[in-house]
């Protein structure tokens, strides 16, 4: 957790409630391109956002100073997107909005949307356990530790399923420029 996060915390357990505000203001994009990539659209993922912003506020008492807010709100945010995909009964979820994959590799922006469009096929055709970690891992900066009380999963899992995700990613990142 930032120093001013901290600060912020603190001021709206003591009574300020506006000041939720800043939390949500520079984390709101981070959210939303993770639950578009977890949820496939941009509807759902705002909705989800908005829902785990909400619960963030209403148990922000909970919040332990011991752990970075981002990942306690990133926890909140994954389950989120798990109940929502669990309501929608949904096995294989797919990525709409390609322009939104920036950050999960650096990419330049003059790079083609030729390549952005293949790395949502890409992420997209990821286990979804493998997708939820290379995202968290790489989208959400999380340490390893932190992706573990994120998704409830030991972090030698983890490491394998980025592991395995970006081997795939990379085999289907190299089918797709032969193509």
């Amino acid at each position: 957790m930032t120093a001013s996060d901290s600060a912020i915390v603190r001021r709206v357990l003591g009574g300020d409630t506006e000041a939720f505000g800043a939390l949500v203001a520079a984390y709101h994009e981070r959210c939303l391109r993770l639950a578009i990539h977890l949820l496939g659209t941009r509807e759902d993922a705002e909705d989800a956002v908005q829902e785990s912003f909400l619960r963030a506020y209403r148990y922000l008492a909970r919040y332990e100073e011991r752990e970075r807010f981002a990942a306690w709100l990133f926890r909140i945010l994954v389950n989120q997107c798990r109940t929502s995909m669990a309501r929608r009964r949904r096995a294989e979820l797919t990525v709409a909005d390609p322009d939104a994959l920036a950050f999960a590799v650096q990419l330049d922006p003059s790079e083609s949307m030729a390549r952005d469009h293949a790395l949502a096929h890409a992420l997209a055709h990821l286990d979804p356990t493998q997708r939820e970690a290379v995202l968290l891992r790489f989208g959400a900066d999380l340490s390893y530790e932190e992706m573990a009380v994120v998704t409830g999963a030991g972090v030698s899992a983890l490491k394998m399923r980025v592991r395995r995700g970006c081997a795939r990613l990379r085999t289907l990142l190299g089918e797709a420029t032969h193509v």
